[in-house]
């Protein structure tokens, strides 16, 4: 606990999209319990959305993160609600599997509009409404490095667009001490993903560790990613895998 909060945490007002389950409910209620104001979106299930928001504390919004609307207005709202935004999470994404034989353009503009596009509005408009020395967080994926499987190419693009996408915001917003930085899970546990799905055997295989990553893993290296202790950190992209990719 001694170490949580020397991390300085508690206070900061943090901005999370696609915060309601999974990674992105991993890295909310990590950031709650370091004592920071939380905000976050969902798209869908509100009741769901608003039970976990009172269990952590935080405030859930909803917001389509492929419309730039939803996410102007989603961000706008946190602030007049928080004040400006210490940190900022990217986490909100799709997957829309398909061979690229075979990948519909409607499928695509969705992968682009959620996975790539609201990434860039995301950092622009919280750095519109953010302290200078803030943090800035995507959430990509594994896929960017290896992309492993058949049907995955478009997802497997749209992550590795953030890989350069941070690098250069993280230029762009060196001269304010806003540090920009990526972190690329391998196959993690969720609702959507659960370890004991039809396809961990095979998945696990292919891991070192033999196992999948929990959230509270993914959420730990936010944590850090967001705190005084990273300030030399920008640019980069962390992988974290079990050695997936080693």
């Amino acid at each position: 606990m001694q170490e949580r909060q020397g991390r300085g945490l508690a206070g900061k007002i943090v901005f999370v999209t696609g915060g309601s389950r999974g990674i992105g409910g991993g890295v909310v209620r990590r950031f709650a319990e370091e004592g920071a104001t939380v905000v976050f979106t969902y798209s869908s299930s509100e009741e769901r959305a608003q039970t976990f928001a009172a269990e952590v504390n935080a405030t859930a919004i909803r917001a389509d993160s492929g419309s730039a609307e939803d996410i102007r207005r989603a961000i706008a709202a946190a602030v007049e609600k928080c004040g400006l935004l210490d940190c900022f999470v990217n986490n909100a994404g799709v997957l829309i599997r398909g061979l690229i034989t075979e990948y519909r353009l409607e499928d695509l503009d969705r992968m682009l509009s959620v996975n790539v596009r609201a990434a860039v509005l995301g950092i622009q408009l919280a750095a519109e409404s953010m302290n200078d020395g803030g943090r800035i967080l995507t959430i990509g994926s594994v896929t960017a490095i290896r992309t492993g499987f058949p049907g995955s190419s478009i997802y497997s693009m749209t992550k590795s667009a953030l890989v350069g996408l941070v690098r250069g915001a993280a230029i762009d917003l060196a001269p304010r001490n806003i540090t920009v930085n990526n972190i690329q899970p391998g196959p993690t546990a969720t609702d959507m993903n659960p370890a004991d799905g039809p396809h961990v055997g095979m998945l696990t295989k292919l891991i070192p560790l033999r196992r999948f990553g929990k959230d509270t893993e993914i959420a730990s290296l936010a944590a850090y990613l967001a705190s005084d202790e990273a300030a030399f950190i920008t640019g980069a992209s962390f992988t974290i895998d079990g050695g997936y990719v080693a």
